[in-house]
């Protein structure tokens, strides 16, 4: 891969009520907190001192509200960034799927299906997800960067592929709510440039 101009930059949604307590949130489409709207307005200087070409976001409503509350118009709503679709632990709190099966780790140990809105995924689609995104972002890297409004999961994913990791390796990017983040290259290699910053 060639030197690109652009960097992605990531923003992960501000803080929902579910987020805020550590429930798996995948397909619930919830609304920011009054936090969590706090923390998306406060990125707007962060965002502002950047040259973006161009802004993907999930369908979620808590992405797109981050988005225009950190003043980004989103130009393109990707289905590919909604989040990592939980199957039945949809709600449950890592501590809640312990109790059914002791040691659970998302990562290493996945997800058990759930009802016809949250059938679940794995980390490999998830992963086939991140790909496609990165596929349509990369163009846009020529022009100046390229931000990307989602969620936790979905962009620790997305920056394991970046970086040509495999899937399950988004478990080394610990990333919170209302923070950005960026990728780029040096001497044409992928790298993270920052990670989990806070506004």
């Amino acid at each position: 891969m060639g030197e690109v101009m652009g960097e992605i930059v990531l923003l992960r949604h501000g803080e929902t009520e579910w987020s805020r307590d550590r429930r798996h949130t995948g397909r619930t489409d919830l609304p920011l907190t009054g936090h969590g709207e706090e923390q998306a307005r406060a990125l707007g200087p962060l965002v502002a001192r950047r040259d973006v070409a161009r802004t993907f976001g999930s369908p979620a409503l808590r992405a797109r509200r981050t988005a225009e509350l950190a003043g980004l118009a989103v130009d393109e709503v990707d289905p590919d960034l909604w989040e990592w679709d939980y199957g039945g632990y949809e709600g449950l709190t890592s501590a809640d799927i312990r109790r059914e099966r002791p040691g659970w780790y998302l990562w290493a140990d996945g997800v058990i299906p759930g009802d016809a809105e949250h059938p679940g995924e794995s980390v490999e689609r998830v992963g086939e997800r991140c790909d496609a995104v990165l596929a349509r972002v990369r163009p846009w890297l020529e022009r100046g960067d390229v931000a990307v409004v989602a969620h936790g999961h979905v962009l620790r994913i997305l920056t394991a592929r970046w970086l040509g990791l495999e899937p399950a390796a988004g478990r080394l990017f610990a990333l919170h709510t209302g923070t950005l983040s960026a990728l780029g290259t040096e001497h044409g290699h992928p790298v993270i440039t920052s990670w989990n910053v806070p506004a």
